[in-house]
């Protein structure tokens, strides 16, 4: 875990260095993706070179909110939070009148994460910094992210870490001297988007997925020669990862590991 800590920390940094930036700046959502691109960059670059915004709605809880103060507050970063339903509000009412109907759930799940996309690019353009996505490897393989919403930033510093090594980086940052809550480590991974929303409602569950995305992705292999896995599970992450190659090619560049 420490090299690949390392090689992060020192890729983020020459990454940044080279495009002329000294600052990032990253929406802090209080899951465990933002969590963890937070700490890397503070160790990077010092909490005060790290703007982190918690852009919340009504379907953000209690406890992202507490979590993204807590990790703000453990790693000094520059935070802030913005109540986007506003303009969340506005945005969905203009669509329902030009669509003519009722807008559809997944148009307006989307349209929070590009709003907040949206923001993360103006809060660059007027105070500097380079937008930092914080989606992970398997989201990346599968398409669990909305274009030019939460893949909106000039870098995806974990773009190549999978799920579940993303939760293994955080547990051993954390034995090295506290910078995230526990409790981010422990709940249930959720966008957050609708009420009751849960990754593992619209993927298999994280140590399953990375296992065949590594089968599938990593080793090249095709279902039939995959074994140990449930037949439907396996075709579903294949056609995942197929469907979803247009979001790819459009990510920002990950950093390597």
């Amino acid at each position: 875990m420490e090299k690949t800590w390392n090689k992060l920390k020192a890729g983020l940094k020459t990454y940044c260095q080279d495009n002329g930036f000294t600052s990032v700046i990253l929406g802090l959502s209080g899951g465990m993706d933002s969590a963890l691109t937070a700490v890397l960059a503070a160790d990077a670059f010092g909490g005060a070179n790290v703007r982190a915004i918690m852009m919340k709605t009504k379907y953000t809880s209690a406890l992202s909110l507490n979590i993204a103060r807590d990790i703000a507050t453990l790693n000094h970063l520059n935070y802030q939070e913005v109540d986007i339903d506003p303009l969340f509000e506005e945005e969905s009412a203009f669509l329902r009148q030009a669509f003519g109907e009722e807008v559809k759930g997944i148009v307006l799940e989307n349209l929070q994460a590009r709003i907040r996309g949206q923001l993360l690019m103006a809060y660059s353009n007027q105070f500097g910094g380079l937008v930092l996505a914080c989606g992970n490897k398997s989201e990346a393989l599968t398409g669990y992210c909305t274009l030019y919403g939460d893949t909106c930033g000039g870098l995806m510093p974990i773009g190549n870490i999978y799920k579940t090594t993303v939760f293994e980086l955080g547990k051993w940052r954390n034995m090295q001297g506290q910078v995230l809550p526990e409790e981010v480590i422990s709940r249930a991974p959720s966008a957050e988007l609708a009420f009751g929303q849960k990754d593992e409602n619209a993927l298999p569950p994280y140590p399953v997925l990375d296992a065949l995305l590594k089968y599938l992705v990593d080793e090249g292999k095709n279902v039939a020669e995959i074994s140990g896995f449930d037949r439907e599970t396996v075709e579903r992450v294949a056609k995942l990862v197929k469907s979803s190659a247009f979001k790819r090619k459009q990510m920002p560049q990950a950093l390597e590991v």
